[in-house]
């Protein structure tokens, strides 16, 4: 028979598989709690985000409940489990993320040298946009999208303004929105509007190293947010979005 070209499969798909079959086999039974997001980190020998796009993908399949501050507890799988998306079909967030600071720190670099009036007054009418909407919600994804495209579209390159879209656009994919969903608050909301904003400033001043630098560092930031631990940091900054 013939050969078939190996997969590398990605880590936070092989410790969402492991995990799965310890739930299966009855190791952790249904309201059990999990290890901790640290203690499956050390055991397994993989880093923290590895572990959490591991649990958010089991989250999304209905497998587990994550209580922030409280623990991860096994769930009774679903009766529509089978038609849910598996962790094999969708790229973890952090990868992507770690994909677009490389893409689009570049186009931001080149984009300093090569925007128009027009191209910055495109880039200015997302900001203003963004700045008039709350978050989380549909507008401000819109809005950051937009601004996002807007500086792919420095470029005119009509291939560049599609991937940087389409890579946007896995936000919508359940992991990524469940993972907002614990991390994303008007506070982080607030800070990656400054930081969209040192990119806009760095571009208009046609400064080529800190527009690449302003990208990757908001990329990076936005890692950042979503990499907190589901414990007592995700509960404090829930409570301080409530309290704002």
């Amino acid at each position: 028979m013939p050969l078939e070209a190996v997969e590398a499969r990605r880590l936070y798909r092989q410790v969402a598989d492991q995990l799965r079959a310890l739930i299966d086999s009855g190791e952790y039974g249904v309201g059990s709690r999990l290890p901790t997001e640290r203690d499956l980190a050390e055991q397994l020998k993989v880093s923290r985000p590895t572990v959490r796009e591991a649990l958010i993908a089991l989250e999304v399949e209905g497998r587990v409940r994550i209580r922030v501050g409280s623990g991860i507890y096994v769930c009774e799988p679903p009766p529509l489990a089978p038609l849910l998306p598996a962790a094999s079909e969708i790229e973890g967030p952090f990868e992507l993320l770690r994909a677009r600071e490389f893409l689009e720190g570049a186009i931001a670099e080149q984009a300093a040298r090569v925007a128009t009036a027009d191209d910055i007054a495109r880039i200015d009418a997302s900001l203003n946009a963004m700045a008039t909407v709350q978050h989380p919600g549909e507008a401000s994804m819109v809005h950051d999208r937009a601004f996002h495209v807007a500086v792919a579209g420095c470029l005119d390159n009509a291939v560049l303004v599609r991937v940087v879209g389409e890579l946007f656009d896995q936000r919508l994919n359940p992991y990524f929105a469940k993972l907002a969903h614990y991390f994303e608050n008007p506070a982080s909301w607030n800070a990656a509007l400054a930081e969209h904003r040192a990119i806009r400033n760095a571009i208009a001043a046609r400064d080529p190293d800190t527009a690449r630098a302003a990208m990757r560092e908001h990329l990076a930031r936005s890692q950042g947010r979503f990499a907190q631990n589901f414990g007592t940091q995700a509960s404090s900054a829930r409570a301080s979005a409530r309290s704002g």
